[in-house]
C-alpha cells in the first residue's frame, strides 16, 4: 500500500475503532452495513488489510485491529473528534451536521491544523456526543509541553499507542506516557503520586462510586472518570 492511506482505508480502520478498537472482532455484516458496502467487496478489503497487518482477519469471526492499524485508527478517529468539537464550539455548526462536515474534512485536515485546533479548544477529552479524543500523536509528555513549541516539524511523533485509564481492559498494566490537561490537573495527580513513567495496573474497571480502581507503583487508589480519560498508558506487552 502506498504511505498514504486512501480515505477508503481509513474509514475501514476508523469503523474497527469505533465498534471494536482493540478488544473484539467487528463482523464483515456490521462493517458492510456502516459504510454502505456490499458484503463480498467488505471482505476483499478486509483481506487486503489483514495482508499489510493492519489487522486480523478471519472469516465467520470479522476484524479487529492490530497494534499497527490502531495506531492510523486513533488518528484519524482523533482528527474527527477534534473537528466535531471545533465546527461546533468555535463555528456554532448544529449538532446533527457535525459527523457529517467531519467526516468530509477528517482526511485532508494536516497534523498542523489539528494541533492548532487542538490548542484553540484548551486540549478537549471529549467531543460534543461524548465519545473520548484520543491522544495527539505528537511525542509530549503533556499539554503544556506542545504550548510552549512553536515548531510542528521539529516535535516527532510517538512510536507507540497510549490508551487511556478509562479504556484499560482489567490485568492491563503499563507506565504513564502522556498526561492531558493544563496546570489544574497537575496537583491532583501529584496527591496520587502520578506522573510520566509511574507504573499502572488495571485491578477494576468501575466499583460502586463510579470510580476506576488501579495499583499505582504499588499503591491501590481510585481514580474519577474525569482523570481516567486524561491519563494515558503505555501499555505492557502480554
Amino acid at each position: 500500500m502506498d504511505n498514504k492511506l486512501s480515505e477508503n482505508i481509513e474509514e475501514y480502520l476508523e469503523v474497527l475503532y469505533r465498534y471494536g478498537n482493540k478488544d473484539k472482532h467487528v463482523s464483515t455484516t456490521k462493517i458492510s452495513k456502516v459504510l454502505g458496502i456490499a458484503p463480498g467487496s467488505v471482505t476483499g478489503m478486509l483481506k487486503k488489510l489483514a495482508l499489510n497487518k493492519y489487522i486480523d482477519y478471519e472469516p465467520y469471526k470479522g476484524a479487529i485491529l492490530t497494534n499497527k492499524g490502531l495506531k492510523i485508527a486513533r488518528k484519524i478517529t482523533r482528527k474527527h473528534r477534534i473537528l466535531e468539537k471545533f465546527l461546533s464550539n468555535v463555528l456554532n455548526i448544529t449538532d446533527k451536521n457535525l459527523h457529517e462536515e467531519a467526516c468530509k474534512m477528517e482526511h485532508s485536515l494536516s497534523d498542523e491544523a489539528e494541533r492548532a485546533m487542538c490548542l484553540i479548544l484548551e486540549h478537549p477529552d471529549i467531543c460534543p456526543d461524548g465519545k473520548l479524543i484520543p491522544a495527539c500523536d505528537f511525542n509530549f509528555s503533556n499539554c503544556e509541553e506542545c504550548q510552549s513549541n512553536e515548531e510542528i516539524i521539529e516535535i516527532g511523533a510517538r512510536n507507540h499507542n497510549l490508551i487511556p485509564i478509562s479504556q484499560l481492559l482489567e490485568n492491563d498494566k503499563g507506565e504513564v506516557a502522556f498526561i492531558r490537561g493544563d496546570s489544574t490537573i497537575l496537583p491532583k495527580l501529584i496527591t496520587w503520586n502520578i506522573a510520566i513513567g509511574s507504573k499502572i495496573h488495571l485491578e477494576n474497571k468501575v466499583n460502586e462510586n463510579n470510580t476506576i480502581k488501579v495499583n499505582v507503583n504499588g499503591e491501590e487508589i481510585e481514580i474519577t472518570p474525569e482523570i481516567s480519560n486524561n491519563i494515558f498508558i503505555k501499555v505492557d506487552p502480554e
